[in-house]
């Protein structure tokens, strides 16, 4: 996966992670994309709503022990 941005979010919690990435995607050309590590368990419900909610796509979602990596592609 050929990821143009990534973000750190690690300590931060709802809706830190979200808002940090929703500026990282309006910097971003429509098309590429953005990874966004956080520790938060609760970024992973948060970002599938979010991707919803925008129309920007949740490419993929996964787990590394207390880690949670999400990667949007920019509508």
């Amino acid at each position: 996966m050929d990821v143009h941005k990534e973000l750190d979010t690690r300590g931060l919690n709802c809706p830190l992670p979200i808002l940090k990435a929703k500026k990282a995607l309006a910097e971003m050309e429509s098309g590429q994309l953005l990874k966004v590590v956080s520790t938060d368990p609760g970024s992973l419900r948060d970002f599938k709503a979010f991707a919803r909610q925008t129309g920007n796509e949740l490419v993929d979602q996964s787990t590394e022990e207390a880690e949670f990596i999400h990667v949007l592609k920019r509508r």
